[in-house]
């Protein structure tokens, strides 16, 4: 009688020898979810005690802008020296910048503090990555991208409200203060368990080669500011509210702002994989894939609560319950593609075509008319789409991808990610400055023809979903366990 010999299970996330680590990296993600939440709802009382005026927008795009060149660098970094000499100097900018916020005086300082902030998170979030692609085995790396959209979840239901409490009842200050102490107890659990972690045995990576992309990053990061910057103020100064006619003020933004889009996807080229912005087959268009569904679905969320509020009547607090419900969908799909098998692309595509599907459909469903509630189901139906698709890419970035180039390709993703969330919402913004009258209400068609321009992002990401599909050397394709 013969049979074969039973092979042992393979450690689980959460089995003794991951447990700290799994634990200190969803400490990580949220702390760095519950800065996000926490400030955006804390910003509006900030500016007021503060007297922000007109600087109210660059406490958040500088927090972006340094963030762009803090995942530049780090990239770089890791694939020279390893993850730890980023992942400790970004947790020592994010408290900095924490500590910087929570003490300031002016607002000035606020937005200089989330620009430390920025750069800090920039850095942890890719150290983060070349780290589960160093320790874990590649079985267990979509189930951890999975726990990372879930550790949004807890933010995104509790941050505001906490967040709203303490700024109104307490001081705002507590609202960055209270993120430092997770921020240290994250470095605590985590650094035992990865200090033993060195630089590649062959770098692909040189000195020289690391200082040009962060000059290239720095290129990227002040041209997607006054891109941002430029056009917002152009369209705001050219759209229905101001008549329409373009002033000669309003001119010289709109050639500033195209400057700076071309001077970024000048640096894009230089900073991405080689092929990204056309698309090109395998790495380039799973990295192309992140942004363009950040695209869609960041900027969407972004206006929600706003349609939701000029179209539906609905309070601020209702409203938020269909970002929450966001949030739910993008852990359930999360959750999903950790247990799915098959060609990992495929993933991409569906979930590129639920984005497509329900931002537009969000679009078809502005009209009063339409109940809340079914509104709040397409939103949840959005997240999952997100979870399916973006915890993928992460999954599949780190599959093709070696330990002398990981942290270069975790650099791009985050890169395609953040720049897909300003382009989109920038676009979005430039449409609801030029369409949107004061004077009237509701704005209807406003909203429909936004959330119909963002689908198309969505739909330019089923294209390259379906073009990410490679084979590797070293498995001949890229399952959904890699």
């Amino acid at each position: 009688m013969s049979g074969s010999v039973p092979q042992p299970r393979p450690a689980g996330a959460m089995s003794a020898r991951y447990r700290a680590l799994t634990l200190g990296i969803l400490a990580i993600i949220t702390c760095s979810a519950f800065e996000a939440m926490a400030v955006t709802t804390a910003m509006p009382v900030v500016a007021s005690e503060l007297s922000a005026g007109a600087g109210y927008g660059l406490a958040f795009s500088m927090f972006l802008t340094a963030s762009l060149l803090g995942t530049v660098v780090a990239g770089s970094r890791c694939d020279r020296e390893g993850p730890l000499p980023s992942l400790a100097a970004g947790m020592v900018l994010m408290t900095a910048g924490l500590v910087l916020s929570a003490l300031a005086g002016e607002f000035w300082i606020v937005t200089a503090g989330r620009a430390v902030s920025g750069l800090g998170g920039g850095a942890m979030i890719v150290a983060v990555y070349v780290i589960i692609g160093e320790i874990y085995p590649s079985a267990l790396q979509p189930v951890i991208f999975g726990w990372l959209a879930a550790a949004w979840i807890l933010p995104s239901m509790v941050g505001p409200l906490a967040a709203g409490l303490l700024a109104q009842y307490v001081s705002w200050r507590w609202v960055f203060a209270a993120v430092i102490p997770i921020v240290l107890a994250a470095g605590l659990v985590l650094w035992p368990r990865i200090r033993t972690l060195g630089p590649p045995v062959n770098p692909a990576l040189d000195l020289a080669a690391g200082r040009r992309r962060a000059l290239w990053g720095t290129v990227l990061a002040v041209a997607v500011f006054v891109a941002q910057w430029a056009g917002s103020a152009a369209a705001a100064s050219s759209g229905a509210s101001s008549g329409g006619a373009p002033t000669s003020a309003a001119v010289l933004l709109w050639i500033a702002a195209a400057a700076g889009a071309g001077a970024a996807g000048v640096a894009l080229v230089r900073l991405l994989p080689p092929g990204t912005l056309s698309l090109a087959r395998g790495l380039p268009s799973v990295v192309a894939t992140r942004g363009l569904l950040s695209a869609g679905f960041v900027a969407a969320e972004a206006f929600l609560p706003l349609m939701l509020l000029a179209t539906h009547g609905v309070d601020p607090a209702t409203a938020g319950l269909a970002l929450t419900a966001g949030a739910v969908g993008w852990a359930v799909g999360s959750f999903l593609q950790a247990r799915a098998r098959g060609r990992r692309h495929r993933l991409l595509v569906i979930g590129a075509s639920m984005l497509a599907a329900s931002v537009g459909g969000i679009g078809l469903l502005a009209s009063p008319s339409v109940p809340f509630w079914v509104i709040v189901l397409v939103w949840t139906f959005a997240g999952a789409a997100m979870g399916l698709a973006l915890s993928s890419t992460s999954v599949m970035v780190l599959a093709l991808s070696t330990s002398a180039d990981r942290g270069r390709n975790s650099a791009s993703l985050q890169i395609s990610d953040q720049l897909g969330a300003v382009a989109g919402t920038a676009v979005a913004g430039i449409l609801f400055a030029l369409l949107q009258d004061p004077a009237a209400s509701g704005q209807t068609g406003v909203y429909r023809v936004m959330w119909l321009v963002l689908a198309v992002f969505a739909c330019l990401g089923i294209v390259s979903g379906a073009r990410s599909a490679i084979v590797t050397p070293n498995t001949g394709k890229v399952p959904f366990t890699a």
